[in-house]
């Protein structure tokens, strides 16, 4: 204490206000009260007011007017110990502040001093580096569902450029990355299934088993046995070394449960367990045991309907439907009827040794058809086609009666109610044909091809039609 006197006077009270206003960190002095006694120069320019206006001034007045928030030195005179918090100045900057307190002879506060230090920057710095983080992150996970494409070459079965298809990829994307319960819902023949997997394999999961369960398809009697297992001498039949179940089997991986509206009611209980806690207990058990495992759940049922009619547990279904995907029907995506049909028209060739082609009369009756069973309906349909046209070029009496029935309804349906030429409509098909194959294979190259036409073909009848390119696909 003796040396800090010694200091102390050395200096004249003008050179240590000159010290302290050198300094960038502002020095606010009040006293037990919370008066304003005196401020640095970086104090002042902080508080946006000149010292004449603060001197004399209590800080919570200052407070309530917005100078700063919180104020420091109120805090020290209600806390009566040093205290450090985060100050915002003029609702702009923030600042590390730190409040000291000075006691006198008799050890009572005297004075009150705030330390404060500019931490805007860092703020901001800290900031964008979480954000940095966090798209990184992002970018890693992207990279890893790629690789994962290229490895599974599953990319290629997705075939669609229909915007709510593809919304329905991008959320695909997003799903396969958290490991979190997954309802699939849609029509029969959407695809279901394979979107299921396709989750599976884009996830951290993809090296474990992907169990593929259809509840329907297992008789009532024996699903639980099938799912849970059972213990030797569990019941009449069993066998004497037990059964593991395919809840065990699909450990470190995807368990996934087809047609889970048909999951007996008394079934859903255990279920719910294995959902909630990782549990489950094998038929004839006396201890529960656990399964790291995600559950993918698919239906073409209406699950709410049928937990209205007490058919199905509400609990497991909110449980379930965590994140829902619903896949949309053929119906709905018109437009990608046309790339489905040739690339399973590219397939189905290859694997019969055919070269089967689509004569404009049958694409345009199979474009008007409903699809009622959707993606494989349409599979089943084009590979039947393949085997059985009596030509290369597919005409419409190749397709089945539903079909050539609906192109017939078409061609009366023009001729009652249409003015346009035979040559007209037929042109009218070209053209939409054309402009289709041009949107699914980007290039007039690709698109030829797809059409069995020459390119040199392809563009006469673009430049005839007055179909206008894409930049991409003048090619």
């Amino acid at each position: 204490m003796e040396k800090d006197a010694e200091i102390i006077a050395f200096f004249q009270t003008s050179q240590l206000i000159d010290i302290f206003n050198t300094l960038a960190d502002g020095i606010y002095i009040s006293d037990a009260q919370g008066t304003t006694l005196w401020l640095n120069q970086a104090s002042e320019n902080l508080c946006g007011l000149p010292k004449s206006e603060l001197i004399g001034r209590n800080v919570v007045d200052l407070e309530e007017m917005g100078i700063y928030k919180p104020s420091v030195t109120r805090l020290v005179i209600e806390s009566g110990k040093p205290t450090t918090t985060i100050q915002l100045v003029n609702n702009k900057g923030k600042f590390l502040v730190t409040g000291h307190i000075i006691p006198d002879e008799k050890g009572n506060p005297e004075l009150i001093v705030a330390h404060s230090r500019d931490i805007t920057e860092a703020a901001r710095a800290s900031s964008q580096l979480e954000e940095t983080v966090a798209l990184l992150k992002r970018y890693s996970e992207e990279i890893q569902i790629m690789k994962r494409e290229a490895h599974q070459n599953l990319s290629q079965a997705f075939i669609g450029s229909s915007r709510s298809y593809l919304a329905l990829l991008e959320l695909v994307k997003k799903v396969a990355v958290v490991d979190t319960t997954v309802l699939i819902t849609g029509e029969t023949g959407v695809g279901k299934s394979f979107l299921a997997e396709h989750i599976h394999q884009l996830s951290d999961r993809c090296g474990s088993p992907f169990i593929h369960v259809n509840c329907s398809a297992i008789p009532e009697t024996l699903i639980e046995s099938e799912l849970f297992g059972y213990q030797k001498g569990a019941f009449t039949g069993a066998s004497q070394s037990g059964k593991i179940g395919l809840v065990k089997m699909a450990d470190k991986g995807t368990l996934f449960l087809d047609e889970i509206s048909e999951l007996p009611y008394h079934l859903q209980s255990k279920l719910l367990l294995l959902l909630q806690n990782k549990t489950f207990m094998p038929i004839g058990g006396t201890k529960t045991y656990t399964a790291d495992i995600r559950i993918i759940a698919a239906t073409n049922a209406n699950l709410l309907d049928l937990v209205r009619s007490g058919k199905f547990r509400h609990d497991l279904y909110y449980r379930l439907n965590i994140l829902p995907i619903n896949v949309p029907p053929m119906r709905e995506r018109k437009e990608d009827i046309f790339p489905l049909l040739h690339h399973n028209l590219k397939k189905f060739n290859a694997i019969h040794h055919q070269k089967r082609r689509f004569s404009i009369e049958a694409l345009d009756a199979l474009h008007h058809y409903e699809w009622p069973g959707n993606v494989r309906e349409l599979e089943n349909l084009v590979e039947r086609i393949v085997i059985t046209s009596k030509e290369d070029e597919i005409q419409i009496t190749d397709l089945p009666e539903e079909l050539r029935s609906i192109r017939d309804f078409e061609e009366n349906r023009w001729s009652l109610g249409g003015t346009c030429s035979l040559v007209e409509r037929m042109e009218k098909i070209e053209g939409e044909i054309i402009t289709q194959a041009l949107r699914s294979h980007k290039s007039t190259r690709k698109a030829a091809a797809a059409l069995g036409i020459t390119q040199s073909l392809l563009m006469r009848r673009i430049k005839k039609y007055g179909i206008q390119l894409e930049p991409h696909e003048d090619q």
